[in-house]
């Protein structure tokens, strides 16, 4: 049997594994396929990781999120794990260097996007890689059931062919009966192997606060509830508003979205993991591998559209198992603008079509023609141009996408760039540099070969590590460089790209699959009539509605959230204690002491005989000495 709680010590260094992440591990580690369902914050990444050390070979682990994937490789690099990542925008160069150290077994994990499975590059040099098995993180976007269902994972059940004797371990938090059916069945399982926890959460209390002003909502609740705090807007320009108005109001807060400069994300979100900063306003761009376990409170101010994404988000707040709050803020403005979601996720598909063909008079490109050209994609540009909503043109490139007809990447993580415009001898004679620039231009060229003659690919957090400084102070010292002549800097940069996967079709020969458009609005129309029943449904315990969602039919109210504490009140309302209290004073008539238990046999619910013995000991009606009770 293989040690894997000595491999979690070595390099963890925690004493044992919580709830089920042994069993996952055992599992896979049997060579069995797997489904892991573990909710936020259960340790997901020990359950492939662990093994990973432990089996010969490599473990590729297949992610949606470029951000947590390079989190995660500075991470096991840290502990002295080798790892690595492979992503878009990625030199071929450097792809090729990676894929080729796993072939000469060097590295343990190997992270890859979904859309790069199927690259020629990367199957052929799978042919000569030994895999130990394969892990598909966030498993519920390969099923059409999910709520965030992407095309490119449909890619994964292609490599199993290509390495049959292969186990595959799948995992998501979130995941309702019939996507658990559909993960097992798109991958392959050879047999159907789950393994789950309750998503039951204790320690946090559901909240939907129904407000017509969720501005003076926030605040109020916002300094009612003290600690750090998680606020999700739907976009933007929201999270900028809302971070100001709370700033306005005396609270400590910054804002957080995808489209921020690198270096802001990373000390914003530096700041905020720190206490430096209390409140961080955002997207649901924020979050995914952060490993902040005292957040108390986390407010939805917009409401999501689906069960599955509002339960990820707001299992955010108290993974140390401390008391804490997920509050929906909610109004009647939610379901239309929900409702108008549908319309731009799921424009009309003449629409679409109008797209992909403005699109080619865009980029200039005629029938026929177009294949394997990729091109810079300004959104706000092109709807300018010809007039279209840009929320209808982005959901119209991803459904031409499912289509098959372009790849539209929206965010591509480009690596940043640099070369020296100096001599290497006129670098050495500057007089002018600081400490700081000196360790920086010694790491690089340590680091990196090539920087006089040609532009090189680096990576500035690995710079920050070795000088031993921030990632900020570093980028500053790049763009003096860059400044003064010394240096060309050409930073990180998130531009959209359009690629045309095949020659550009004509208009009436564009086909719209069912299972790209119908099939998938319809799923999006039933998220969001679920989540909009949870806001509205003030008669069924919070908790338990969400975990029936999950299927979790045998749960219990979790008296905590806003519906159980309103079922409470009503429990205890003076006209329900008055019986109970004549009651208690029938049993003390007897002039002789009786204890809580004698008291609690009472024909009456628990909750109302507390509230009625506190009404008579206020009152004075009866006297206790914490043990025994007695008339007055």
């Amino acid at each position: 049997m293989t040690d894997y709680k000595a491999i979690l010590q070595q390099y963890w260094h925690y004493p044992d594994f919580r709830g089920i992440q042994r069993q996952i591990i055992e599992s896979i580690g049997s060579g069995r396929d797997t489904l892991g369902l573990m909710p936020t914050g259960g340790g997901k990444s020990i359950t492939f990781q662990v093994p990973a050390l432990a089996k010969e070979g490599v473990c590729i682990v297949i992610s949606p999120l470029i951000a947590l994937m390079k989190d995660q490789v500075s991470h096991l690099r840290s502990n002295g794990i080798i790892a690595a990542a492979i992503y878009s925008g990625m030199e071929r160069r450097e792809i090729v260097k990676t894929l080729d150290n796993c072939i000469l077994g060097d590295t343990k994990l190997l992270y890859v996007s979904p859309e790069r499975l199927e690259t020629p590059i990367f199957l052929n040099k799978l042919e000569r890689i030994k895999v130990s098995f394969i892990t598909v993180d966030e498993a519920h976007c390969i099923s059409q059931w999910g709520y965030d269902f992407r095309p490119s994972y449909l890619k994964i059940a292609e490599i199993r062919k290509r390495k049959p004797g292969v186990p595959i371990l799948a995992l998501t938090a979130t995941a309702t009966p019939k996507v658990i059916d559909d993960i097992q069945e798109k991958l392959q399982f050879k047999e159907k192997n789950v393994i789950s926890m309750s998503f039951a959460r204790k320690n946090l209390a559901y909240v939907v606060r129904k407000t017509i002003d969720k501005d003076q909502e926030l605040i109020h609740i916002l300094r009612s509830v003290k600690g750090s705090a998680i606020v999700y807007c739907y976009s933007r320009d929201h999270t900028k508003r809302v971070s100001k108005m709370l700033c306005d109001n005396g609270l400590d807060a910054t804002f957080f979205h995808a489209g921020l400069d690198h270096t802001v994300k990373d000390e914003r979100q530096n700041n905020w993991q720190q206490d430096n900063i209390r409140i961080i306003v955002c997207t649901n761009a924020f979050g995914m591998g952060i490993d902040k376990p005292d957040v108390r409170i986390v407010i939805h101010y917009d409401t999501p559209d689906s069960i599955e994404a509002y339960f990820q988000e707001a299992g955010r707040a108290g993974r140390d198992g401390k008391k804490a709050y997920a509050v929906l803020l909610y109004n009647d403005n939610d379901k239309r603008i929900l409702k108008r979601r549908i319309e731009y996720n799921y424009p009309p598909i003449d629409f679409i079509k109008d797209v992909y063909e403005h699109l080619a008079y865009f980029f200039q490109v005629g029938i026929g023609s177009g294949e394997g050209h990729r091109f810079l994609f300004d959104v706000a540009q092109f709807s300018h141009v010809y007039n279209f909503q840009p929320l209808s043109v982005g959901a119209s490139l991803h459904i031409l996408q499912g289509a098959g007809y372009i790849h539209y990447e929206e965010e591509p993580d480009n690596t940043a760039r640099c070369r020296f415009l100096l001599s290497r001898n006129e670098l050495y004679m500057l007089d002018e540099t600081t400490e700081e620039e000196e360790k920086v231009v010694t790491a690089l060229l340590r680091t990196y070969s090539g920087l006089f003659t040609d532009y090189a690919y680096i990576s500035l957090p690995l710079i920050a590590h070795i000088c031993e400084m921030k990632d900020t102070a570093v980028y500053q010292i790049f763009r003096s460089f860059s400044q003064r002549h010394i240096m060309s800097f050409i930073p990180q940069r998130q531009m959209p790209f359009v690629e045309y996967t095949r020659p550009r079709e004509e208009l009436e020969r564009i086909v719209i699959p069912e299972d790209v458009y119908a099939i998938r609005k319809s799923q999006y129309e039933q998220n969001i009539m679920a989540i909009l029943q949870y806001a509205n449904d003030d008669n069924v315990c919070r908790s338990r509605q969400l975990l029936r969602y999950f299927g979790e039919k045998n749960s219990e109210d979790c008296g905590q959230c806003d519906v159980c504490l309103s079922h409470t009140h009503d429990e205890t309302s003076h006209k329900n204690i008055a019986p109970v209290q004549a009651m208690i004073r029938q049993l003390l008539a007897d002039g002789k002491k009786h204890t809580v238990k004698e008291i609690q046999e009472l024909e009456a619910p628990l909750p109302v005989i507390a509230a009625a013995i506190e009404d008579l000991v206020t009152e004075e009606d009866i006297n206790t000495d914490g043990s025994y009770f007695w008339n007055s």
